[in-house]
C-alpha cells in the first residue's frame, strides 16, 4: 500500500485534525499564533494524527473523538519540537528556520508550554479519566526521555541499552499513545488495546532509529538537515555506537573525542568509520525488527484496510529517505 492510499483512506478525518489544530491554535496572544502556525504548518507528515485515526478506524470507532485526539497527540509532539530545537540549539528543520532561529528560545519555549497547556483543555474536554491517564504518562514519559538524552550527550560510554531507552520514551512514548488511544475509543479488548500499543512502541522505536541513520546519510540534506547533526550537539546515536563498537582502535578514539567534544571539525573521518563498517546496515537493521514486531502485533487486530494501512506504515517507516 502506498503512502498516497493510506492518506486516502482518512483524508476527511484529516481535513478535520487540521481545522480544529487551526481553531485551537487560536490565542489573543498575537505571538503565540505567529509561531504556532509556523511550527505547525512547517510541513510535517502528520503520521502521529493519522495513526490515531487509522487505529481508531480499525476498530471501527464511529464517532469523532478520534479527531480531538489526533490534535491533542499533534501539538504534544509540535510542543516536543519547540522544546528540543531549544536544547539542541536548532537552527533548521525541514528546510527552514526554526522558531527558536525566528523569534529566540525565550518564545519557542513558552509557546511550546502553550500548546502543551492546550492539548490538556482539549483532553479535559473529552470527559474520560482514560484518555487523561494516557496521556498524562506519555507527556512524563517523554520528559524524561528528554533528560536521559541530555545526560548522554557528550558521554562516549552511552550504551545501546541506554540508546534505547532514550527513544523508547522520547520517541515511541507518543506513538504507542497514539495508538492505545485509537483502540480505547474503538472499545478494545483489553488484548486489542495491547496489542494496538504494542504496534505504535515498536513502530516508533523504528521510525526513530532510521531518523537517526538519515542524520549520516546525503538525504540530510533533502530533508533539511545537516550531516552530523546529532554529532555535533554530541549525541551518541546507533550508527556512531555501532561504529565504535566494531571499527579499529584509531577510528574509535576519534569517535570517542568527537562525542565528547561535539562539532564537526572530523566529520569526513567519522563518515568514512561509519561508511567502512556496518554501522548503517546494521541501524536499519534493528529498524526493519522492530517493524516487524510492530506488523505481528496488529495480528490481534480484525482485519481491514485501516489494518493493512497500519501495517503498511511499518514498512515506510524503514524505507522512508526523509
Amino acid at each position: 500500500m502506498e503512502m498516497s492510499t493510506i492518506r486516502e483512506l482518512v483524508a476527511e478525518d484529516m481535513k478535520a485534525v487540521d481545522a480544529l489544530i487551526l481553531r485551537r491554535l487560536q490565542s489573543d496572544v498575537v505571538l503565540i499564533n505567529q509561531v504556532g502556525h509556523y511550527i505547525v504548518n512547517s510541513g510535517g507528515k502528520r503520521l502521529r494524527p493519522m495513526i490515531v485515526l487509522l487505529a481508531a478506524r480499525a476498530l471501527s470507532y464511529p464517532g469523532a473523538g478520534h479527531i480531538d485526539l489526533a490534535a491533542v497527540i499533534e501539538f504534544i509532539h509540535t510542543a516536543t519540537l519547540l522544546h528540543d530545537d531549544v536544547v539542541d540549539e536548532s537552527d533548521m528543520r525541514r528546510n527552514r528556520d526554526t522558531a527558536n532561529a525566528v523569534w529566540g528560545n525565550a518564545a519557542s519555549v513558552l509557546v511550546g508550554d502553550f500548546l502543551y497547556s492546550r492539548s490538556f483543555e482539549m483532553m479535559v474536554d473529552m470527559n474520560s479519566m482514560r484518555v487523561m491517564e494516557v496521556l498524562s504518562h506519555a507527556t512524563n514519559r517523554i520528559a524524561e526521555g528528554e533528560v536521559l538524552q541530555l545526560l548522554n550527550c557528550n558521554d562516549p560510554d552511552t550504551t545501546e541499552e541506554k540508546y534505547r531507552e532514550v527513544i523508547l520514551r522520547k520517541t515511541a512514548t507518543l506513538f504507542e499513545a497514539g495508538s492505545r488511544l485509537g483502540a480505547v475509543l474503538g472499545s478494545a479488548t483489553p488484548e486489542e488495546e495491547q496489542a494496538m500499543a504494542d504496534y505504535g512502541l515498536h513502530l516508533g522505536i523504528a521510525f526513530q532509529i532510521i531518523d537517526d541513520a538519515l542524520d549520516y546519510s546525503t538525504s540530510s540534506e533533502e530533508i533539511g538537515k545537516n550531516i552530523g547533526d546529532d554529532l555535533e550537539e554530541g549525541k551518541p546515536t546507533l550508527p556512531i555506537l555501532r561504529a565504535m563498537q566494531v571499527g579499529s582502535a584509531e577510528q574509535r578514539a576519534v569517535l570517542r573525542e568527537v562525542i565528547e567534544k561535539g562539532g564537526r571539525e572530523h566529520i569526513d573521518i567519522v563518515m568514512a568509520a561509519i561508511e567502512s563498517t556496518d554501522a548503517i546496515e546494521y541501524t536499519a537493521r534493528l529498524a526493519a525488527e522492530e517493524a516487524d514486531k510492530a506488523k505481528q502485533a496488529l495480528e490481534a487486530i480484525p482485519e481491514s484496510p485501516f489494518r493493512d494501512a497500519l501495517a503498511a506504515l511499518a514498512d515506510f517507516a524503514v524505507r522512508r529517505r526523509s
